[in-house]
């Protein structure tokens, strides 16, 4: 069984991020949807409310999992038996921190290798960090992220 783990913030879920679940899904025995408390950022959503929002757009995934965690990856993916990173690049300039970050991961758990995907050309553009300024700015955002995560955001932000 071939186990991949996609971490990220997910702040919010978007359909890019469900775009790259739905493809890892056919490769993969089991994908685990990691949602990350990162102490260099200050999310919109709470860990929790992002775990549930990303439970709610993938509910229809039979072999997806969400889970949230704080911590080194590597560690959450040994206790989860994962076999594989998976990553996301929307563009070639998400490649340099992603390839640093594989090499550290590498170094700290050698068995455990980095995949990345790219998202399907219609969600290249989208950014979770773009959903939020749009959302916040009163711009409708239905075209990026799910209607849960929609409705999440109008009542966050309003």
């Amino acid at each position: 069984m071939t186990i991949a783990i996609y971490p990220g913030t997910f702040d919010p879920i978007t359909k890019g991020h469900i775009d790259l679940v739905i493809r890892a899904s056919k490769l993969f025995d089991r994908v685990i949807v990691a949602v990350a408390i990162n102490p260099s950022k200050e999310p919109t959503f709470t860990l929790q409310e992002r775990v549930d929002l990303a439970k709610q757009t993938l509910s229809t995934i039979n072999n997806v999992e969400v889970c949230g965690f704080e911590g080194l990856l590597v560690d959450v993916a040994k206790e989860k038996g994962a076999d594989v990173i998976l990553r996301g690049l929307r563009a070639v300039s998400d490649f340099e921190h992603e390839f640093q970050l594989a090499g550290m991961n590498r170094k700290m758990e050698a068995e455990i290798e980095t995949l990345f995907l790219t998202p399907a050309e219609q969600f290249t553009y989208i950014s979770s960090s773009l959903v939020r300024e749009i959302a916040v700015l009163g711009g409708d955002v239905s075209d990026f992220v799910a209607p849960c995560v929609v409705q999440a955001l109008k009542a966050k932000l309003i």
